[in-house]
């Protein structure tokens, strides 16, 4: 149990001052560098976004996950941006993927899971809004306390402020 709070903790703590080191990265539809929204889907919760330049972000996640038992889910993951891929008439429309950790808090009785996540998805920015519409999927690989392979998917929406 000590894990989970050392965890739970490091997770607060880089998403408190990932903002005071990050670099100004602001774009057409977006007037700060970092937003703060829902996911839903497997996970469902808290989604947030920090932009370290004009291509890169690290989101992070604090959500609850379905998968057998309800369990506190946290992932962070750093995340590149393409915009090349898909063109759209307003906004603009980015394909991104990374890499990142996952967090599976289980609670008594049950091992927690600490694993790999490689996410991949689309991000839509509306050009007159500070928001963000996502899609994502992200296979995971479980290296404590067994590997297993499983798998992450969600629709999201964010606000920069």
């Amino acid at each position: 149990m000590k894990y989970i709070k050392a965890a739970v903790e490091l997770f607060i703590v880089m998403m408190l001052l990932l903002p005071l080191t990050a670099e100004e990265a602001k774009s057409q539809s977006r007037d700060s560098n970092f937003g703060l929204g829902v996911v839903v889907g497997e996970p469902t919760g808290i989604a947030g976004k920090l932009w370290v330049n004009d291509l890169n972000a690290f989101a992070g996640t604090a959500a609850w996950s379905f998968q057998g038992h309800t369990t506190l889910h946290l992932h962070l993951d750093y995340l590149h941006h393409n915009y090349d891929h898909i063109n759209v008439n307003r906004g603009s429309m980015a394909f991104y993927y990374g890499l990142g950790g996952r967090l599976l808090a289980r609670g008594e009785n049950r091992d927690d899971r600490f694993g790999i996540r490689i996410p991949f998805g689309l991000a839509y920015f509306f050009s007159d809004d500070p928001v963000e519409i996502f899609l994502e999927l992200a296979p995971i690989l479980d290296v404590v306390p067994t590997t297993e392979f499983t798998g992450n998917s969600g629709l999201g929406v964010r606000y920069y402020f």
